[in-house]
């Protein structure tokens, strides 16, 4: 098993969770130039607002797409999208990327924004 079959295998564990709670999730993903997050809808086959570093408004501001300054605009953005579709309180899917630096960063920057998870 690789590193990205065990990523997977952790995500797949966390949905599954989530799927349970029947909540909004708040789902990101991360590459090495980029990160992107998608708020789906509670039955999970809808994306109710989305945020990445390949949007061409993003671009022009953020000169690396793939540092957690990047990370906190990402952030701070989808909780905007979020509050403005009409959701508040999300549940938080990693998709197996440990908590910590630009994941990290993204999630402080929701919360801060006024995302609850």
């Amino acid at each position: 098993m690789n590193k990205n079959d065990s990523r997977i295998r952790r995500s797949r564990q966390t949905r599954i969770k989530i799927a349970e709670l029947n909540t909004h999730r708040l789902s990101i993903f991360r590459s090495n130039s980029h990160i992107s997050a998608q708020l789906y809808s509670a039955c999970g086959t809808q994306v109710l607002a989305s945020a990445s570093t390949m949007e061409k408004e993003l671009r022009a501001t953020i000169t690396n797409g793939g540092n957690s300054l990047a990370a906190k605009e990402i952030g701070k953005l989808i909780a905007e999208r979020a509050i403005k579709a009409g959701v508040s309180e999300v549940a938080f899917d990693r998709s197996g990327f440990r908590y910590h630096g630009r994941v990290k960063a993204l999630a402080e920057a929701a919360r801060e924004a006024g995302l609850k998870f």
